[in-house]
């Protein structure tokens, strides 16, 4: 069985989309679980993806070809994942803030967390605070992250977390930050939790708030 893992992770490197769909239902016939195969196989590949992309052996066209054929596998396992009462990571609200209409960077640090094993809520782009604190309220979320790709809208950021403040809900979610313009300093100004300046960064980011909760 092992030979499936091994072909689901190099599916994955390889952006292989099609690939991923057939080894995924393979793999469910013949009798293994869901979490196994997201676990073993294309956690590992998106794992690996992560750390050629940080030494540079990976750029951005080839990770987002990554990240499709991860979510290929996911659209056959979600449901069954959930149907079976998996236990995931955690859950992420991930929203683009107010004003900004750039949608592939946070597309592609959900990609790296559901990748690492995270159920992911995409509230997209141009996302107001009132909307981030229904998603809250409606789902859950251990985490909270926010991305903005211009510096006239990174100060929608800080208003967002003070508008989590307001409502009585930012005790109870860790909040993480990126994007292009954003860097630690500003992170830490606005008080969040925690920056990341990448996907892969994002995804490790993500894991330590959710071990350190």
């Amino acid at each position: 069985m092992s030979d499936i893992y091994e072909r689901l992770a190099t599916g994955i490197l390889e952006g292989e989309a099609e690939k991923i769909t057939k080894l995924v239902n393979r793999g469910l016939k013949k009798g293994l679980s869901a979490k196994e195969l997201l676990d073993n196989g294309l956690i590992v590949g998106m794992d690996e993806v992560g750390v050629r992309f940080k030494r540079g052996d990976m750029f951005v066209p080839e990770v987002l070809m990554s990240a499709d054929s991860m979510a290929a596998g996911m659209t056959i396992l979600r449901p069954i994942l959930i149907e079976s009462g998996a236990e995931m990571l955690g859950k992420i609200v991930m929203g683009t803030v107010k004003g900004d209409l750039h949608d592939i960077g946070k597309n592609l640090v959900s990609m790296m967390c559901e990748g690492a094993g995270f159920e992911i809520v995409n509230l997209g782009f141009n996302v107001d605070p009132e909307t981030f604190i229904e998603a809250i309220k409606e789902h859950q979320p251990a985490i909270v992250g926010m991305s903005a790709m211009l510096t006239t809208t990174m100060r929608a950021m800080g208003h967002t977390i003070k508008a989590l403040e307001e409502a009585g809900l930012r005790d109870q979610v860790k909040v993480m930050v990126g994007g292009a313009p954003v860097d630690k300093e500003f992170s830490d100004a606005i008080g969040s939790d925690g920056y990341g300046s990448n996907a892969p960064s994002g995804a490790e980011l993500a894991k330590q708030l959710v071990s350190a909760a």
